[in-house]
């Protein structure tokens, strides 16, 4: 672990997972740039499929609403 936090190695797609679910989090916590993107990944990594869809409606909801239909 040491190596990779020191940018020495980098771990192949096998070893993340197995880091994932060692620390609980979900593969796609790694890559990300921030801290908030982390938090997200995790916290919607803990919702159900049905609480996911829910999240990604209001979402465009509220981009559109927002934006006032404009992307």
């Amino acid at each position: 672990m040491n190596h990779y936090e020191k940018g020495r190695h980098v771990p192949d797609i096998d070893t993340l997972r197995r880091m994932a679910d060692e620390l609980n989090v979900p593969l796609n916590y790694f890559f990300c740039d921030d801290q908030k993107t982390a938090e997200l990944a995790l916290l919607i990594s803990k919702m159900t499929e049905s609480e996911q869809s829910s999240l990604i409606e209001l979402l465009k909801e509220s981009l559109i609403i927002n934006n006032n239909g404009k992307r």
